[in-house]
C-alpha cells in the first residue's frame, strides 16, 4: 500500500530556550533528517513548519496560522500529502526513530486505524504513528486552534505497538539532548 509521510516541526522549543529543535544535531545529522530518513519509501515526504537550509527530498508547508499547534500542523500536511493508503506522522525531533519503525508501525495498521508506538513506560507517543489517511481525515475538527493531537487520533481505532530499544526517544529538555548526544 502506498504512503507518505508527514513530519511536524514547527514547535517552538520552550524547553530549550527557544533553539531550532529540529535542526539539532544527534548522532552526526539534525534530528529532522532522523525522521526523513526513517521516512525512505513514502511518497511524498512533507514537512510542516519552516524551511530549514540544507534539508532536501521534502515538500515543505505552514500551519494557519504559523505555531498554531500540532493538530493545526497535522491538517497543513494533509493537504499537501494527496491521497495516500497511509501516512506516517512524525515529530521532527525524534532522536532514534528508523526506518524499521514506520515499517513496523504500517505492518500493525492491519485492519485499523492506525497504529502507533508506545514507550518502555507504556506513554502513547502520539506523534509517532501511521494512519489510514481517509480515516484520519474524517476525524479532524473544522477548527483546530486548541486541539491536542491525541483527542483527534483517540477518535480511531488504532494499534499500539511496543517500542524497541528507545527508539520513541525525542529531545524536549537539555538533559535529553545530552543523553543522546
Amino acid at each position: 500500500m502506498d504512503f507518505a509521510g508527514i513530519v511536524l516541526a514547527g514547535g517552538a522549543a520552550r524547553r530549550l530556550s527557544g533553539v531550532d529543535k529540529p535542526m539539532l544535531e544527534i548522532g552526526g545529522k539534525p534530528l529532522l533528517r532522523h525522521a526523513i530518513d526513517a521516512l525512505a519509501g513514502a511518497d511524498p515526504v512533507v514537512v510542516v513548519g519552516p524551511e530549514r537550509a540544507g534539508v532536501t527530498g521534502v515538500r515543505w508547508t505552514r500551519e494557519d496560522p504559523p505555531r498554531g499547534g500540532p493538530t493545526a500542523g497535522l491538517v497543513a500536511g494533509l493537504a499537501v500529502v494527496g491521497e495516500p493508503g497511509l501516512v506516517a506522522v512524525l515529530a521532527g525531533d525524534l532522536a532514534a526513530v528508523r526506518q524499521s519503525t514506520v515499517d513496523r508501525l504500517r505492518v500493525a495498521v492491519g485492519t485499523g486505524d492506525g497504529a502507533l508506538l508506545v514507550d518502555a513506560e507504556g506513554h502513547r507517543q502520539w506523534l509517532l504513528g501511521v494512519w489510514r489517511t481517509a480515516r484520519l481525515r474524517a476525524v479532524l475538527p473544522a477548527e483546530t486552534a486548541g486541539v491536542p493531537l491525541r483527542q483527534v487520533f483517540r477518535a480511531l481505532d488504532f494499534a499500539v505497538l511496543p517500542e524497541i530499544a528507545g527508539e520513541s526517544a525525542d529531545i524536549d529538555t537539555p538533559e535529553d539532548r545530552l543523553r543522546h548526544s
